[in-house]
């Protein structure tokens, strides 16, 4: 008699949590944080809103596009590389304003294929953001805006070919290079 019982209560509470589970991520979704705490105070990520993001707005099919926690990932990335390029005692604020992720969703091309991203050169990633490196005194060493684009990111070495945004993740690897030459800060000359 017990059993049956035990049975039935775990399907109800299966039942009412499958739903909330099975709900397909979406980075436009306004209960999802728009922002990263600094780990360790050295590296803040932010982010504006993801719909109007060019990836959503121009990547040809806007479903697809918003699916997903992509944007958390790159923000993730930036966050924990960003933090190894940095001088001892320097802050990084960062606030990612675009991203449009490499490839494009082409609907022509196939019927019941808009769903697809397709990956040629004419479409490379692209993302802008805002950044404020601060010394350890608290004054600011450098800032601006930058719009990043890897034109040539079906050229270099694919090391990881399994990750959905390894084009993405080289491009914030080659902004940091730059920008943080010799682990100390660069002036904000673009």
């Amino acid at each position: 008699m017990k059993a049956p019982a035990l049975l039935l209560t775990a399907l109800v509470a299966l039942a009412a949590a499958l739903p909330g589970q099975a709900r397909q991520k979406n980075v436009t979704d306004p209960d999802i944080p728009r922002n990263l705490p600094a780990e360790g105070g050295a590296v803040s990520v932010s982010w504006t809103d993801p719909a109007q993001f060019s990836e959503i707005k121009f990547g040809g099919n806007r479903w697809e596009s918003k699916r997903g926690n992509w944007v958390t990932e790159l923000a993730k990335y930036l966050r924990d590389e960003a933090g190894q390029r940095l001088a001892r005692g320097q802050t990084l604020d960062v606030t990612i304003t675009d991203i449009d992720l490499a490839g494009q969703y082409e609907p022509m091309v196939r019927h019941g294929m808009d769903d697809i991203r397709i990956v040629k050169d004419i479409y490379p990633p692209r993302m802008t953001l805002n950044f404020v490196v601060k010394g350890a005194d608290g004054q600011v060493v450098a800032e601006g805006e930058r719009k990043l684009v890897d034109h040539g990111f079906l050229m270099g070495p694919n090391l990881n070919n399994t990750d959905n945004l390894r084009y993405e993740k080289r491009l914030i690897d080659d902004w940091l290079r730059r920008e943080f030459k010799g682990n100390a800060a660069l002036t904000a000359t673009p």
